[in-house]
């Protein structure tokens, strides 16, 4: 990447233009973060200019973003370039908002940046570092500040900046700047303006960053969370015993946290963490001094689909993720003396997501008691080793009827009809309960006519 960007900035020098990297590429370098394979570059040269001047470098894409924004997207193999023209705003007479158009000068585009730590530019030919608004200040105390000293004004010019300034509180694990926070809590009705989509993608770094738990704790307390998933709400002080005295992990918004704080950080992982126990608030009972949320899981994945819906993610995301949530409970009864057949249900029933179906189950141990803790995390253990025992053995010998449709058909002389599907899935069921041998076809046909025969009228 390193060498491309000099490349560059050789084109546009030889052409009297400017050409710095700015925003989170600046940042990350300044914080030994892993390079990415992205950059953003920004310059005075105007859009028809970028696209002459880097024809040269032979970049195997060109996309113009928009003409409005004034960016350029380069490919080069698998390393996309960003180069955006200065940006500046003018006032129109007839209107209290400044219009975005293109600028001139670098400060003028690092003016209307949203946070201190990304008004950051570097000339890669000198290594020069502007930093007018003291970002570099800002990065070594770990401090998020909105640019400038009207900190509502960024959040108004775009409302997605209240998502971004928590997904880099968590992503970094930065403090943000007390001025900042409070227009962000004055401002984040204005979330409502942005696309449910956009807001799907910020969450989604947020909830994949190193700090998950810090993010949405601030989501919570600083008002956002209310025009996103409103249901996390809810958790909020839901005790899971009866006693009024509980330990920390017992509160429902508590527990969940450290749940997501522990998953991998894998979308259907994060996602099915902070949604597994949503439904708890509106399931919860008490029975003779005992705590109940009978069928939160089932709830929970019906609500875990509506809310995902509602960020617009595909489908099989969405089948994913709810799946997960039905599912969590099965996977937290587990115990030694399960079947073979019983693990493998739960195998079929959550398909290619068991993996993150046991690392949710992994998660959910929050106790602060050592001794349940261990044999928890044993007990999950050993269920992820019979998964993998089975799945071996599937893979040598797949678990299938030992005699399909067109057998079955040939065997009674019947054609096709609603009397084959019971006997199909009756003899898948005693394979998976290892009561019948995948291969065994005369057992299977013993088995056939005796529940056909019983289907039968006498």
């Amino acid at each position: 990447m390193h060498d491309i960007i000099i490349t560059l900035a050789e084109a546009f020098h030889a052409q009297q233009k400017q050409l710095y990297m700015v925003g989170g590429t600046v940042r990350d370098v300044l914080l030994r973060r892993t390079e990415t394979n992205d950059a953003a570059l920004a310059t005075d040269a105007r859009p028809d200019e970028i696209k002459r001047i880097v024809a040269p470098t032979h970049p195997s894409a060109v996309v113009l973003v928009g003409e409005r924004f004034g960016t350029v997207r380069l490919l080069y193999d698998k390393q996309i370039i960003e180069i955006t023209t200065f940006r500046d705003e003018r006032y129109n007479p007839d209107s209290r908002k400044p219009e975005v158009c293109f600028g001139s000068t670098l400060e003028e585009d690092l003016r209307r940046r949203d946070f201190t730590i990304n008004a950051l530019a570097c000339d890669p030919l000198s290594g020069h570092i502007s930093d007018p608004f003291n970002g570099r200040q800002d990065l070594d105390a770990h401090i998020l500040r909105a640019v400038g000293d009207e900190p509502d004004k960024r959040f108004d010019e775009d409302p997605l900046r209240l998502l971004r300034a928590l997904r880099f509180a968590a992503q970094l694990d930065f403090s943000i700047e007390q001025e900042t926070m409070r227009a962000i809590k004055r401002q984040a009705s204005k979330l409502q303006k942005i696309s449910r989509e956009r807001i799907r993608d910020e969450m989604n770094k947020l909830l994949l960053s190193a700090h998950p738990a810090k993010g949405l704790n601030l989501l919570v307390e600083l008002g956002l969370m209310e025009y996103i998933i409103p249901e996390v709400l809810e958790l909020r002080g839901v005790s899971q015993q009866a006693s009024p005295r509980i330990a920390p992990s017992k509160d429902v918004y508590a527990h969940v946290l450290r749940v997501v704080e522990r998953t991998t950080p894998r979308p259907v992982a994060r996602w099915s963490g902070l949604l597994h126990d949503i439904a708890k608030p509106r399931t919860k009972s008490v029975e003779e001094g005992k705590v109940h949320f009978f069928g939160h899981e089932d709830v929970g994945a019906y609500m875990a689909r509506e809310i995902l819906k509602r960020l617009h993610f595909d489908r099989d995301f969405i089948e994913s993720a709810s799946r997960v949530v039905r599912l969590h409970m099965r996977a937290n009864a587990y115990t030694s003396d399960w079947t073979d057949g019983a693990v493998r249900r739960l195998m079929l029933d959550s398909g290619s997501d068991l993996a993150d179906l046991l690392d949710l189950s992994r998660a959910d141990i929050t106790s602060y008691r050592a001794d349940k803790v261990s044999r928890a995390v044993a007990r999950i253990q050993d269920l992820a080793e019979r998964c993998q025992r089975l799945q071996e053995e599937a893979e040598r010998v797949p678990l299938k009827s030992p005699l399909d449709g067109n057998e079955l058909m040939e065997m009674f002389e019947r054609g096709p009809g609603p009397w084959l599907r019971p006997i199909k899935e009756h003899l898948l069921s005693l394979v998976i309960d290892g009561l019948l041998s995948p291969d065994d076809k005369e057992a299977a046909r013993k088995i056939a006519r005796s529940l056909l025969d019983q289907e039968e009228p006498s």
